[in-house]
C-alpha cells in the first residue's frame, strides 16, 4: 500500500506513531486540560459579577458575599499541598477525573443553596475539587513536554481557560439580569460532561514509580497555617470578630508556618519542598509575582463593586465592560512567546511590572462620566499586559527546576497562586471597609472603592525588587533564546 493511498508504510509505523504522540502532547492535551479548567475560570468570573444580585436574593450585604469566594480559595489553598502527592500515588489522570466529577456535584449544590451558609459549604467542597485540577493538569505537561516547548504548551493550556474571563462577565451579567443566578452554577454541568469525556479519551496517565509516604504532620501544619492567615485577612478591620480573635488567627497562622519550616528541615519527604526557594528563578516568579497576583485576585471583585454599586450599572452592562480585560489577555497569548524570545524574561518582567501597576491605578480613575469606550480601552490594555506578566511568571517558575522536583514545584506554585487570590480578595474587602469608615459613608460609593485600586497598584511594584536581581539569561532555555539574541 502506498502513501498516496493514504496508508502508513509498514516499515515506519513506529515513527508515525511517535510523530502522532508528539502532536497530541504538543497541542491536543494542553487544550483538553485547559478546556476542563474552563469550569473554574468561567465560574469565578461569573460569580464576581453576580455578587450584588446574589446578595440581594439571599438577604445579605454585598460585602458579606465575598465569603463565597474566600472560602473557595481557602479550601483550594489548604488542599493544594496534597495534590502532587495524590497525582504521584494514584495517577494524574485518575485524580484529574475525580476532581472534575466532584466539581460538577459541588456546583449543583451551590445552585440549590438557599442561604449564605449553604452556599459557603458547597463552595468549600468546590474548592477541594478545584485544588486538584490546575496543579495535576499542569503536572501532566511538565512531565511530558521539553523545557524549550513549555512556554508554548502553557499558552495553549491557558487559552481555553481564558474563555471563562472573556465570556464570563457577559454571560453572568445576562443570567442575573434576565434569569436566575443559580444558573451560574448549573451551567458547569454540561462543561463537566464534555471535559470528562475528552480527558478519559486523550489525556495520558502520568505516575511516579516511587511515592514517599504522605507527610500528615506537614499537611496539618500547612492547612492550619493557611486557614489562620486567610481567615485573619478576611476579618481584618471588619468589626465582625474582636481584635484579639483576629490577632489569634494571624498568630496561629504564622506559628504553624514557623513550625512547618522546622518540620520540613528534618523531613526529606515534607509535603512542601522548601528547597525550591533556593532556585532564584522559582523564588522570583512565585514570591515576587505574589504582589501582582494580590491585585489580580482583587480586581474582578473591585470592578464588580465599582461598576454596579458605585456607578449603578446593571450586571449585564458591567459584564460587557469588564470582559474587555479578559479579551486583552486572550489576544496576548499568541504574542507572549515571541516577546519573551526577543527580550528575555528579566527585561519583560521589569518593564511590564510598571505597566501593570499603572493599569491597576488607572482603574481607580474611572468615573461615571467617562465614556464607555474609554473604560473598555483601559481594561483591554490592562488585560493584555497583565496576562503577559502572568504567562512570563508561569514560565520562569520552572526554568531551573529539575524534573524530579516538578511535581512539588507545581504544587507549591499553585498553592501560592490560590493563597494570593485569597489575600487579594480579603485585603480588598478590608480596604473597602476602611475607606467607608474613614469617609463616614454607611454604604459603598465610587469614592470609597476607587482608592483600593491605587493601593494595589503600588503594592504590585514590590515585585521589582525580585526581578531586578535576576541574571540577564534567566529562563533562556524556556524560550529558545541564545546569547546572540
Amino acid at each position: 500500500m502506498s502513501q498516496v493511498d493514504g496508508q502508513i508504510p509498514a516499515a515506519a509505523p513506529a515513527a508515525a506513531e511517535d510523530a502522532a504522540g508528539r502532536t497530541v502532547r504538543g497541542w491536543l492535551v494542553p487544550a483538553i486540560i485547559g478546556s476542563a479548567l474552563l469550569m473554574q475560570t468561567l465560574n469565578a468570573t461569573v460569580l464576581h459579577n453576580a455578587l450584588p444580585t446574589m446578595a440581594e436574593a439571599l438577604g445579605e450585604e454585598p460585602l458579606r458575599l465575598n465569603l463565597a469566594i474566600t472560602m473557595y480559595l481557602l479550601a483550594a489553598a489548604v488542599f493544594l499541598p496534597i495534590s502532587g502527592w495524590a497525582a504521584d500515588k494514584f495517577g494524574a489522570k485518575r485524580v484529574f477525573v475525580a476532581s472534575i466529577v466532584l466539581y460538577a456535584f459541588s456546583s449543583a449544590a451551590c445552585g440549590f443553596a438557599d442561604s449564605l451558609s449553604e452556599l459557603v459549604i458547597a463552595r468549600l467542597v468546590q474548592g477541594v475539587a478545584g485544588a486538584m485540577m490546575m496543579p495535576v493538569g499542569r503536572l501532566v505537561l511538565l512531565r511530558t513536554t521539553p523545557k524549550n516547548e513549555l512556554v508554548g504548551a502553557m499558552s495553549v493550556l491557558t487559552m481555553p481557560a481564558l474563555l471563562g474571563p472573556v465570556i464570563g462577565p457577559v454571560l453572568g451579567g445576562a443570567i442575573v439580569t434576565f434569569g436566575d443566578w443559580r444558573w451560574i452554577f448549573f451551567m458547569n454541568l454540561p462543561i463537566a460532561v464534555v471535559g470528562l469525556g475528552l480527558v478519559l479519551r486523550f489525556v495520558p496517565n502520568v505516575a511516579e514509580q516511587q511515592v514517599a509516604r504522605l507527610d500528615v504532620i506537614g499537611l496539618l501544619l500547612t492547612g492550619l497555617g493557611l486557614a489562620g492567615l486567610i481567615f485573619g485577612f478576611e476579618n481584618l478591620g471588619r468589626d465582625i470578630m474582636p481584635a484579639w480573635a483576629v490577632a489569634c488567627l494571624f498568630g496561629g497562622g504564622f506559628g504553624c508556618a514557623a513550625m512547618y519550616w522546622l518540620h520540613a528541615r528534618r523531613n526529606p519527604d515534607a509535603i512542601l519542598d522548601l528547597s525550591l526557594f533556593k532556585v532564584q528563578t522559582f523564588t522570583a516568579a512565585v514570591v515576587g509575582g505574589s504582589f501582582m497576583r494580590f491585585a489580580m485576585g482583587a480586581t474582578p471583585f473591585l470592578l464588580a463593586m465599582l461598576l454596579q454599586i458605585g456607578f449603578g450599572f446593571t450586571p449585564f452592562q458591567a459584564g460587557l465592560l469588564t470582559f474587555m480585560s479578559a479579551a486583552g489577555a486572550l489576544i496576548m497569548k499568541t504574542t507572549a512567546p515571541p516577546i519573551l524570545r526577543r527580550f528575555g524574561f528579566k527585561r519583560v518582567l521589569i518593564i511590564n511590572a510598571v505597566i501593570v501597576a499603572a493599569s491597576f491605578m488607572a482603574y481607580g480613575l474611572f468615573r461615571p462620566s467617562w465614556p464607555q469606550w474609554a473604560i473598555m480601552a483601559v481594561l483591554l490594555v490592562g488585560g493584555f499586559f497583565r496576562s503577559l506578566q502572568f504567562t512570563s511568571l508561569n514560565g520562569l517558575a520552572y526554568a531551573d527546576v529539575d524534573q524530579p522536583q516538578m511535581s512539588r514545584a507545581s504544587t507549591m506554585s499553585s498553592m501560592f497562586q490560590q493563597l494570593n487570590q485569597s489575600i487579594g480578595i480579603g485585603l480588598a474587602a478590608t480596604l473597602l471597609h476602611l475607606f467607608m469608615t474613614w469617609s463616614g459613608q454607611p454604604q459603598m460609593t465610587a469614592d470609597t472603592i476607587a482608592p483600593a485600586f491605587m493601593v494595589f497598584g503600588v503594592l504590585s511594584l514590590v515585585s521589582l525588587a525580585f526581578f531586578v536581581r535576576l541574571p540577564r539569561s534567566a529562563g533562556d532555555e524556556m524560550n529558545g533564546r541564545t546569547r546572540e539574541d
